[in-house]
């Protein structure tokens, strides 16, 4: 069966006291509490309604929230024409935390166990057991992520009780501990297969690698503390190594179709994925974004352009000048194959942000039609029809936390990364197929990454060891656009990175020459708009007469950096602010609600 994500059952599971009259029953299409935990079959209908809270993927119709492109713009891989997104800089009049989710997850492990059984198996019950306390985990990790402290509840908890309603934050370790729990038990008793797209132990073992590692790093260099971080990283390792000793995966699919298939049911690379299905109403608008017929302000930063390794397995800075450049049309044939999979080959003038076009989830086909045969645009690439698949759990994501992991742990008494060790996860992504299109092109798969000859890189971050450097721009190659970027960077406590005036390549875009390939941008209207930068850093204003300069890493004028975040008071850019109302109601009802670590308390 192929789940679409589309909630088909409904449960309201509402407790009412004492004796109801003739006229005060539940409508017969409805599911009470009394009804509603009396087969495995509703249990399962329960559960799939996290499915959509957990597994965004493409998003819906014209929903993106959480969604690859356009969900996650505020990372130093994307420029904006104009005013550079902002961190929050201030705390909030009102907002905080939901936990409608982790309660209807308690209610449902609450009914399992008083209401189930004598309705489920002994394997089952621990089943949906585990499948509960895989989602609670899940929810609980992105809260932490967020605030920081959390309320921990591990039960229902009714609206009368208000000591609980309104308990203090409880300690960011002992919610993790917790939620390590839940993971090891969910690790060890969810079905290995309950059914295609139904979650199951490789699902589960593949995200609590994504969850372990990401509270590993965060609190090695955020909180440091490394008997935490060694909990979590070794929590990682062991999670990754079920799903990659299964022999069920594999990195069998070149990069674009990974992003662009509209079937990708079977498909070895997907640990986990969305189907879109327009006959059930479910299609997204993701494609459409970057369907090379609409106008965008977002594109790369010439930092990120930077960061692709060439095809020979150097940085840009060691190579030949001729292998260096970054020419368009030379990079699509020097670096990483990745990059041609994620970028239009020429400069377009419908990426203001850039002049280089994200194509990374549009098709080739679809690129050929409109670009090249000029037949005008498919309707399923329009507005929020698209009907592609989306890649919600990858396997190359599988390898990359398990490597990273073991990269870490060896800086903390691990045992030792060996080539093995990379053979088998980051050179085994880079010598994935590549597609017959980008073969003609001269694209050639990315030499292996050997842990003897490490790259020279004179831009790295002297506080990160050379071989952890090349795990992580590993994962912003593979990760480019998707959902990645930014939570890397707070896990690493490296937002630094993306302050622009430590950086400069945050506000600049793709490499252009101006005079060749756009020199419809050489108008009278664009005299000191705009500029070209060179990799030296020299920046050069079109001032009308100097075309044969404008050649460089393109600049909009009107760009604005980011506000400064990074070493100010009473700001944290790591972690979320709960608002001033919310403060004030826990007072005015005699408890008190700390302010999350920072931010100034009310």
């Amino acid at each position: 069966m192929k789940i679409t994500f589309k909630i088909i059952f409904v449960f309201i599971v509402i407790v009412s006291a004492g004796c109801k009259k003739f006229l005060d029953r539940p409508p017969l299409t409805s599911e009470t509490d009394e009804t509603a935990w009396t087969s495995e079959e509703k249990l399962r209908l329960y559960a799939n309604k996290y499915y959509t809270d957990f597994f965004t993927g493409y998003g819906d119709g014209y929903t993106t929230t959480g969604a690859p492109l356009v969900g996650f713009t505020n990372t130093d891989d994307m420029v904006v024409r104009g005013n550079q997104p902002n961190f929050t800089r201030a705390v909030p009049n009102s907002g905080i935390w939901s936990y409608s989710t982790i309660r209807s997850i308690n209610i449902m492990l609450d009914r399992i166990e008083t209401k189930m059984s004598g309705v489920l198996t002994p394997a089952a019950k621990n089943h949906w057991t585990g499948i509960g306390r895989f989602f609670r985990a899940f929810r609980y990790s992105q809260l932490v992520q967020s605030y920081g402290d959390v309320p921990y509840y591990a039960r229902e908890v009714y609206d009368t009780e208000l000591d609980e309603l309104y308990k203090p934050r409880t300690p960011r370790n002992e919610v993790m501990n917790a939620v390590y729990d839940d993971m090891k038990f969910a690790m060890q008793n969810v079905r290995l297969d309950d059914g295609d797209q139904n979650v199951n132990r490789y699902v589960v073992a593949g995200f609590i690698s994504r969850i372990a590692l990401t509270e590993g790093t965060w609190q090695k260099y955020y909180y440091k503390n490394d008997v935490q971080a060694k909990k979590f990283l070794e929590l990682a390792v062991e999670a990754a190594d079920l799903v990659i000793s299964s022999g069920k995966y594999d990195i069998n699919t070149d990069y674009k179709t990974i992003f662009t298939s509209k079937e990708l049911k079977g498909n070895k690379e997907c640990v986990l994925y969305r189907n879109y299905d327009p006959a059930a109403g479910v299609t997204h608008a993701i494609a459409s974004y970057g369907n090379l017929a609409e106008s965008t302000l977002n594109g790369p930063t010439s930092d990120l352009l930077k960061s692709y390794i060439l095809s020979n397995g150097q940085v840009w800075q060691n190579a030949t000048p001729a292998a260096a450049s970054f020419n368009l049309d030379n990079m699509i044939v020097t670096r990483d194959s990745r990059f041609e999979a994620t970028f239009y080959s020429k400069p377009s003038l419908l990426n203001t942000g850039s002049y280089y076009y994200i194509t990374k989830f549009l098709p080739r086909e679809v690129e050929k039609r409109t670009q090249v045969d000029l037949l005008g645009m498919p309707p399923e690439f329009t507005g929020d029809k698209n009907e592609t698949d989306a890649p919600v759990l990858r396997y190359a994501e599988v390898l990359l936390n398990w490597i990273e992991a073991k990269v870490e742990l060896d800086n903390l008494g691990g045992a030792v990364v060996v080539q093995a060790d990379i053979d088998k996860s980051i050179n085994k992504i880079r010598n994935r197929p590549l597609a017959p299109e980008a073969v003609a092109k001269g694209v050639v798969k990315t030499a292996p990454l050997s842990l003897a000859a490490l790259p020279a890189d004179p831009d790295r971050d002297p506080q990160v060891s050379a071989l952890l450097w090349e795990v992580r721009r590993e994962r912003r190659m593979e990760f480019a656009f998707e959902i990645f970027r930014l939570a890397d960077l707070r896990r690493w406590s490296k937002l630094e990175y993306m302050d622009n005036n430590l950086n400069t390549d945050l506000i600049t875009g793709g490499w252009v020459n101006f005079q060749t390939q756009l020199p419809a941008v050489l108008t009278a209207a664009n005299v000191g708009k705009i500029a070209v930068v060179s990799t030296n850093g020299t920046e050069t204003v079109y001032n009308g007469t100097n075309a044969a300069a404008m050649t460089g890493f393109y600049k909009n004028l009107a760009n604005v950096g980011r506000l400064p975040f990074i070493n100010q008071a009473n700001i944290n850019p790591y972690l979320t602010p709960i608002g001033t109302v919310q403060m004030d109601d826990y007072k005015a009802r005699g408890y008190k609600l700390q302010q999350t670590q920072g931010w100034p308390q009310n």
